[in-house]
């Protein structure tokens, strides 16, 4: 992968049965649309609002593996509240309850580069100390990485020794942290490949895509947000292992 993984999808993006049927009327607002055809929807429900994510059948992704992270984050890191779930012949969902925040690259946060880059870096540094990787159940190491990738390069092989085994989050792109008023960190959100691994599988991924989401120039920023000086070593390598098909 090489640039940002998702997107805002069309105004008019088609509503998929289910997510029609949990509405019940309820007004809906797409609001994004990922590489494999998968939508997320905010619902206005008179008992609060959520966002609906909802995955074609096919698209390889797991709803099953998000839901499975985030009951097992709740009460232990600032993480989105699933409020139901389900799938059917056309596709999976997952349903959270909202939170108040925007994420870190709507409209509000890119107007303050600065502030929501930090925030992202005080973010993932929070989730890197917080939670024991010990009681982790879930992995996202270089061995499993690998075994599920089409190509793999010779040099993929050889990982760079282990600076800091951290529960990482797995897919930490600027848009999947929330941002709030007046612009600290809230929680973290696509949580679907949260696991245990080297942080600098996160550090590395996660200061890639600021030039995606904010324009070059931003990487030093969050390294010192983050409280740590850049490894180029491992930057590359894990750079590489994330863009390998």
């Amino acid at each position: 992968m090489t640039g940002p993984r998702s997107g805002e999808p069309e105004a008019h993006a088609a509503v998929p049965a289910a997510v029609a049927a949990f509405a019940d009327g309820a007004p809906i607002t797409p609001v994004w649309r990922n590489e494999v055809g998968g939508l997320t929807f905010r619902i206005e429900r008179p008992g609060g609002a959520c966002f609906m994510k909802w995955d074609p059948a096919g698209s390889g992704e797991s709803l099953t593996d998000e839901r499975d992270r985030l009951e097992w984050l709740s009460g232990r890191f600032p993480a989105p509240k699933v409020v139901d779930a389900g799938a059917d012949q056309s596709g999976s969902w997952l349903v959270t309850a909202a939170i108040d925040a925007l994420s870190a690259v709507t409209p509000r946060w890119k107007r303050e580069p600065a502030v929501a880059v930090r925030a992202i870096a005080r973010g993932l540094r929070m989730l890197h100390e917080t939670l024991d990787p010990v009681e982790c159940p879930f992995s996202w190491s270089v061995e499993e990485r690998l075994a599920g990738k089409h190509e793999v390069d010779d040099g993929l092989r050889a990982a760079p020794s282990m600076d800091r085994l951290v529960v990482c989050h797995g897919d930490p792109c600027s848009p999947n942290t929330l941002v709030a008023e007046p612009g600290e960190f809230a929680a973290i959100v696509d949580v679907g490949r949260l696991g245990v691994a080297d942080r600098w599988a996160d550090l590395a991924v996660a200061s890639m895509s600021l030039e995606w989401n904010y324009g070059p120039g931003w990487e030093q920023l969050f390294f010192t947000a983050y409280g740590i000086a850049p490894d180029p070593d491992r930057i590359a390598y894990y750079r590489a292992l994330w863009n390998a098909r």
